[in-house]
């Protein structure tokens, strides 16, 4: 029920900065969070408070990703952009390990675990003004040079930005060309149908893969796999989750964005197969259920590895400045929208196929990573408007010949239809 208006705040918090986010935009949102978060904490059951905090996650998680990717220099904006996917894993597993029986898990203490969600709002309020402001709002929404120039040296630690300040020119001289886009205009647009069908899929990649269903079910799951104590191996998957989330980090700029997706998919799908397999022989064989285990964690750990942390980040490098704020927008709605319909429709699905449930989800991993590999580009080291040239030469996914996007397509020069 909480997911319908955190997908619409999404819409409208991707639409409170036109091109650019200014810090101020993330701290609106911890102010009625940190409310609502007080009132739950307090025993407060009422949905309209339960409602006021999902729409103000929503409005943060849009606008998180957006700043990530501005103030990021482009050699480390993949591993900064996972640092967000690594804070919201290791937010779950804390919920984990309070949501336990002998934690906070009860009928009494509940209310007290879903206030505590008030810390890290409060915390986001304390140390957003220490944050530097994002160098592109300040030069190219405020035409604010000294301000913009003092902003990348706080960024960058160097004493001379004037190479950073000189992309940022003419990132602003190309946006007065390119005027931002609505929604509406997006969805019409010819020439971002083909970075806005590959932004919507990633999206998607990551939700119907069924990572939420294995977390939202995961002890039932558990249950069906014979395992003894369901709780605690959820737990060991929030660990999994974390530690490879961690991983990815490391390796987006050095793999890249796509590789990275396209073993994330791969590896799921073998271990969606490979649970299903488990699930078929437990009543035979006793032992498949330690096989189970092992399947769902390596569903876990491929998960963070690509399809967790890229879908987030990678949106906003397949847009330039115009049109990313609209296109953050849908991506992110289309995702939530997808989280939305795993959440509610998983167990009557699993009561309907069994333990052939995952077999769905392998074929839909098979899929995604069919159009990976035929569509999606390699954006590591690229900066924004080199990527969105490339969709510029071949505007039309219905119009491009079906061929391997590799790293090698993007190694010339790409100024000369700029």
């Amino acid at each position: 029920m909480l997911l319908p208006p955190t997908r619409c705040s999404f819409l409208g918090g991707s639409s409170l900065a036109p091109t650019q986010v200014p810090t101020g935009s993330m701290a609106l949102p911890s102010i009625p969070l940190s409310s609502t978060s007080t009132e739950l904490g307090g025993g407060s059951g009422q949905l309209p408070t339960a409602l006021s905090s999902s729409l103000c996650s929503g409005l943060t998680s849009g606008l998180v990703p957006m700043y990530v990717g501005e103030i990021a220099p482009t050699h480390l904006r993949g591993a900064l952009g996972t640092l967000n996917q690594l804070a919201i894993v290791i937010g779950i597993l804390i919920a984990q390990v309070l949501g336990l029986e002998s934690m906070l898990g009860t009928t009494t203490l509940w209310p007290l675990l879903l206030g505590i969600t008030v810390l890290p709002a409060l915390l986001q309020l304390v140390l957003l003004p220490f944050c530097p402001e994002s160098p592109r709002y300040l030069y190219i929404i405020r035409n604010l040079e000294g301000p913009a120039r003092k902003s990348l040296k706080r960024l960058t630690g160097w004493a001379d930005v004037s190479g950073a300040l000189a992309e940022l020119k003419e990132e602003k001289r190309k946006l007065e060309r390119e005027r931002p886009l609505s929604l509406l205009q997006l969805l019409g647009s010819r020439t971002h149908r083909q970075p806005l069908v590959i932004a919507v899929v990633l999206q998607l990649s990551q939700q119907l893969s069924g990572i939420n269903a294995v977390f939202y079910y995961s002890t039932s799951i558990f249950e069906t796999a014979g395992v003894g104590q369901p709780a605690y191996a959820t737990i060991g998957a929030g660990v999994v989750n974390t530690v490879f989330t961690l991983v990815s980090v490391f390796l987006v700029e050095r793999a890249g964005r796509r590789t990275l997706h396209l073993l994330g998919l791969a590896g799921m799908c073998g271990c969606a197969i490979l649970m299903t397999i488990a699930l078929l022989l437990l009543e035979r064989l006793p032992a498949m259920s330690y096989v189970s285990i092992v399947a769902i964690f390596g569903f876990v750990a491929f998960f963070e590895i690509g399809p967790g942390p890229i879908p987030w980040f990678i949106v906003a490098e397949l847009f330039s400045q115009g049109p990313r704020p609209a296109a953050m927008a849908v991506a992110g709605f289309c995702n939530w929208t997808s989280n939305f319909i795993i959440g509610m429709g998983f167990q009557y699905i699993a009561e309907a196929m069994g333990p052939y449930v995952f077999l769905l989800f392998a074929v839909l991993l098979l899929a995604f990573f069919i159009f990976t590999f035929l569509k999606v580009p390699e954006t590591r080291g690229r900066t924004f408007d080199q990527i969105s040239a490339d969709f510029r030469r071949t505007p039309s996914l219905l119009e491009q010949e079906v061929k391997p996007s590799t790293e090698l397509d993007y190694l010339g020069p790409d100024d000369e239809n700029d």
